[in-house]
């Protein structure tokens, strides 16, 4: 049985990896993102480029999308040169990029009046996780077109889960990106606070890192800042989108996110000093400022 062409949009620091393992497992996969030499090595791999949205839309089967913003998702979906103004009936999209559960939603009811599928698939586990094809993929929409997807889905991650309808993928990545908002607070203090007491972060980290303190965060992204690496697996500037949709969210629930205002502030005041482009990381610099 063939597989289906897949069209994959955005190609960054997450979806080139994404779109390479599909590649790799035989799937047809046609690329297209704003800036071409982001996809070159994508291409030289065997995928075709499309100069468009809508070239890429109109022969795509499934649809992948893996962009920065709201903004950018509304755009490319609901453009006049957008996804649903091109795609065929049957064609199902799946939207990856960290995003609103009321977009998701949107989007996903839109697709449905002209008989296309919508999925919203947030993922996590970093540039680390996209280059191991371990993601964890949180998904929201129907149990159908999840099936229908889901061998798609297990070229690029592990832990893959259906969480409910439309925009449920989305809530559930809120909730992993509160957590990690206060993790990062109290992992990057952690290593500041063993580089300022005079030991030695590497064997602290061998101690607390299998301990109860233990999380992907530091066990992951504390080698990197001992190591004065502060290249984004995940934007700085991504993270604090990620949070000014879950304090959103959260207000209109009446739910109060004391730890979550408190990361989000912490991250625009590192922001503001110029370390938006960094990965979350780099917040450990900001505790070792004098």
């Amino acid at each position: 049985m063939s597989k289906p062409i897949v069209g994959f949009i955005g190609v960054g620091v997450m979806g080139k990896s994404m779109a390479g393992h599909l590649l790799k497992a035989g799937y047809p996969v046609l690329v297209y993102t704003r800036t071409k030499n982001k996809a070159q090595e994508l291409m030289e791999e065997g995928a075709t480029w499309k100069d468009t949205v809508a070239q890429l839309t109109a022969e795509a089967e499934v649809i992948i999308t893996m962009v920065g913003y709201p903004s950018d998702v509304e755009e490319t979906y609901l453009g006049e040169e957008g996804i649903l103004a091109h795609a065929k009936a049957g064609t199902v999209m799946v939207d990856m990029t960290t995003s609103t559960p009321s977009l998701a939603q949107k989007i996903y009811a839109l697709a449905k009046e002209k008989e296309m599928i919508a999925l919203d698939a947030p993922v996590s586990g970093g540039d680390v996780g996209a280059k191991e094809a371990r993601l964890t993929i949180m998904v929201g929409g129907d149990p159908d077109a999840f099936e229908r997807v889901r061998p798609i889905l297990e070229v690029m991650g592990k832990n893959i889960v259906l969480q409910g309808k439309a925009g449920a993928g989305q809530h559930t990545k809120m909730s992993n990106q509160i957590a990690i908002a206060s993790n990062m607070i109290g992992v990057c203090e952690a290593m500041a606070y063993a580089k300022k007491a005079g030991l030695d972060p590497a064997l602290v980290l061998q101690s607390i890192g299998a301990g109860a303190a233990g999380s992907w965060s530091l066990n992951n992204l504390a080698p990197r800042m001992m190591a004065g690496n502060f290249e984004p697996g995940f934007y700085i500037k991504h993270f604090i989108k990620d949070m000014n949709i879950a304090l959103q969210a959260a207000e209109e629930m009446g739910l109060m996110t004391p730890g979550l205002k408190l990361a989000k502030s912490l991250y625009e005041q590192l922001a503001d000093q110029g370390e938006a482009d960094s990965g979350t990381q780099a917040l450990y610099k900001l505790f070792l400022q004098e």
